[in-house]
């Protein structure tokens, strides 16, 4: 079903969602941590009992196949209950008392107490490549809601019946475990998305996408008269390093494992591993034998196939690239177009000479080998690399070269890997998914994992504020009984049954 078959919302129902979502910033807010996060898992059972509704509707939409959309529905359910368990812990509350002190070696210190409150409503734009765990109910919608945000949801034009589906879901389980009207919204069309960012109820935006498309949209989120956070994952070409050790000692198992990393989905991740760097001496006919095995696969969209084609073309006839493996698109099932995986080769000096071009991201089944012929080729590399998500080195443990390449990788990388791939991202509690711009456009934050929530709340502090007016987190007697930093010293709480 393409966006067209489901009316684009109007600039006077935008306007009605918004001051919806404002109405119910205070109340949804101002919920005692454990009640939010019962309402998280509501949500995440309300989808679970949904699974055989949801997704073949996704199927349809994306041409993911079935066994990815139910494990991907899981990872977003999960993500749920990680946040109801972040909530009932309170620490992400940060709340920190320094009571009065007339000693107070600089000067005499007033009774200050600070903790982090929610932001308001949070604007959050679905991806076209994880239409469940980077979309309506993903990571951004769920960090957004834990931290006591409303949340409208931007719908992915790749999959609008499978969003607004989700979001009547997950609208309906909030309202029915006794958030207020308003917390939650799906709302359609491109140019809703930017009336949504300038919208004046805005309070934040969440995004996941092209680093085209997420530039304008930072730009416009930064040239509002109030300017808000905009917390954008965009491009990333997650390169892999092999030294020479590596692959004197398991080359041929690098060599496989980097053909099944940047295949994986047919290249559509944001972590899919667009650059490998190994010596000039290796062997690459097994790689090539590999990649040509492998079976065909649809593309999420036409969008994102004609974009892949565009990219494809440009590097298969750059002067100073060798073209190991073309690839092709056949007829797949139902007659939908599937590309087999490509493989291109280039030389480190070739590529420092042209970074403009083979240091942009391809998303879909392509990778680029760089052959490098000494290790300060390969330092020389890495120093040329814009900000990325992941980094991987495969090295030995006594490896001279792992070190240096290691301090230039994690200036440029918000996650660094040593002997694995960057394709699958786990979520825990110390998962960072961000990095130097472009892949993200706020390197102090994660859009994977728990401290994800840090990102829609804002500090406030209480001076001389009496204790009955205070937030529960900050009241003496601690009574959310939840870990706090009293007067320097961190005193651990346990949530209350």
């Amino acid at each position: 079903m393409s966006e067209s078959a489901i009316r684009e919302t109007s600039e006077a129902t935008l306007d009605s969602t918004m001051e919806a979502a404002a109405h119910a910033a205070g109340e949804f807010g101002a919920l005692r941590p454990h009640e939010r996060a019962a309402m998280l898992r509501a949500v995440g059972d309300a989808l679970d009992t949904a699974a055989d509704e949801l997704v073949p509707l996704a199927r349809e939409e994306t041409h993911l196949p079935e066994p990815r959309l139910r494990g991907e529905l899981g990872r977003t359910t999960f993500q749920l209950r990680l946040f109801a368990e972040v909530l009932e812990d309170g620490g992400y509350l940060e709340a920190t008392i320094d009571t009065a002190d007339p000693n107070w070696p600089v000067a005499p210190r007033p009774d200050v107490r600070r903790s982090l409150s929610p932001l308001g409503p949070v604007l959050v734009f679905g991806a076209s490549n994880f239409p469940f765990a980077f979309s309506v109910a993903g990571g951004d919608a769920a960090s957004a809601l834990a931290a006591g945000n409303p949340v409208v949801a931007k719908a992915h034009p790749g999959h609008p019946a499978l969003s607004v589906r989700t979001g009547e879901l997950v609208a309906g389980a909030l309202e029915r475990s006794g958030a207020p009207e308003g917390t939650f919204a799906v709302v359609l069309g491109e140019e809703t998305g930017r009336r949504a960012v300038l919208h004046p109820r805005t309070r934040a935006v969440g995004f996941t996408g092209s680093t085209t498309a997420g530039r304008t949209l930072h730009d416009l989120a930064a040239s509002r008269p109030d300017p808000i956070p905009f917390y954008g994952e965009l491009g990333s070409l997650n390169p892999v390093f092999v030294t020479r050790a590596a692959v004197a000692t398991r080359g041929e198992h690098i060599r496989s494992g980097y053909v099944g990393s940047f295949t994986l989905g047919a290249g559509q991740f944001c972590t899919k591993p667009g650059i490998l760097l190994l010596p000039e001496e290796t062997e690459l006919e097994d790689m090539a034998a590999s990649v040509r095995q492998l079976p065909a696969a649809p593309l999420l969209n036409e969008h994102v196939a004609q974009g892949f084609e565009s990219g494809l073309d440009a590097l298969l006839t750059h002067p100073a690239a060798e073209v190991l493996v073309g690839g092709d698109t056949v007829s797949g099932p139902d007659g939908v177009p599937a590309r087999t995986p490509a493989l291109v080769r280039t030389s480190a000096t070739r590529f420092l000479e042209h970074t403009e071009e083979f240091l942009r991201e391809r998303f879909g089944p392509v990778s680029l080998i760089v052959s490098y012929g000494s290790e300060s080729e390969m330092l020389r590399v890495a120093d040329a690399l814009p900000g990325q998500l992941t980094a991987t080195v495969h090295a030995e443990d006594d490896d001279e070269t792992a070190a240096p390449l290691l301090r230039r990788l994690d200036g440029r990388a918000g996650r660094v890997l040593w002997n694995g791939w960057p394709t699958g991202v786990s979520v825990t509690h110390a998962m960072h998914h961000g990095g130097p711009y472009p892949a993200s456009t706020s390197v102090l934050h994660t859009s994977v994992g728990s401290t994800a929530i840090r990102r829609f709340l804002r500090p406030v502090c209480y001076q001389q504020v009496p204790n009955h007016l205070l937030p529960e987190a900050l009241q003496d007697g601690n009574p959310l009984n939840i870990p706090r930093r009293v007067n320097g010293r961190l005193e651990t709480g346990q949530y209350p049954d």
